[in-house]
């Protein structure tokens, strides 16, 4: 039985991939990484509260074999793009050295559809270089997923997204597969599913393979 180890638990994906995860047969023991402690019990689950910027202080506690990583914010609630760039960037490339230093074989990532080092678009730019920082790290398999516009219910209302929600979701028919909006609980799906298949190598899951899960 295997150990999963989850960072981004209450995103919208995280903590859909939190149950998930849970109730995932091939995991024994899920350890859950957040700053604060999470409102949710469970035999397996192991609840790590940390600081992002001192992860190097629980090395003894990220023992796992899959890592899935849920990390990020937005430009608005960052403040800036150096804050920005430390939770896209910085706390997943960290969460990635630890974890493959104790042993971790799989690593899985979401960023977003257009991620590209090379992109002029900031956001963008950040995802592509955080993807390709991991990939030289030497997971036995990374795994890239790359979703279009999230759907599903937020804690935290974000209107820029609630507008385009609303377009995407009008306009549905009329969108080619790979850019229409997704079901965060499909990404959460398509990665439990890819951690299974235990492959070997580095994949990059585009929006439309992710629809259907």
């Amino acid at each position: 039985m295997k150990t999963a180890i989850l960072a981004g638990t209450t995103g919208l994906i995280g903590a859909q991939l939190l149950e998930l995860l849970l109730n995932e047969n091939a995991y024994s023991r899920v350890v859950a990484l957040s700053r604060k402690p999470l409102l949710r019990t469970h035999p397996k689950l192991q609840n790590c509260i940390v600081d992002f910027d001192k992860l190097d202080q629980h090395f003894s506690e990220l023992k796992g074999d899959d890592v899935y990583c849920c990390l990020g914010t937005t430009m608005k609630q960052a403040g800036s793009k150096e804050a920005f760039r430390r939770v896209d960037y910085e706390f997943p490339l960290a969460l990635a050295h630890t974890t493959h230093q104790q042993g971790a074989r799989q690593f899985l990532l979401v960023t977003a559809m257009g991620a590209d080092k090379n992109s002029s678009i900031f956001y963008n730019r950040v995802k592509g270089e955080v993807q390709d920082a991991i990939a030289i790290i030497g997971f036995v398999s990374f795994h890239i997923c790359q979703p279009s516009l999230l759907l599903g219910h937020r804690s935290e209302k974000r209107t820029g997204e609630g507008a385009g929600e609303w377009v995407m979701k009008g306009l549905d028919f009329l969108i080619p597969k790979k850019y229409k909006a997704i079901e965060s609980l499909k990404v959460a799906r398509s990665m439990v599913a890819f951690a299974n298949k235990d492959m070997v190598g580095m994949f990059i899951h585009h929006s439309d393979e992710l629809q259907d899960y």
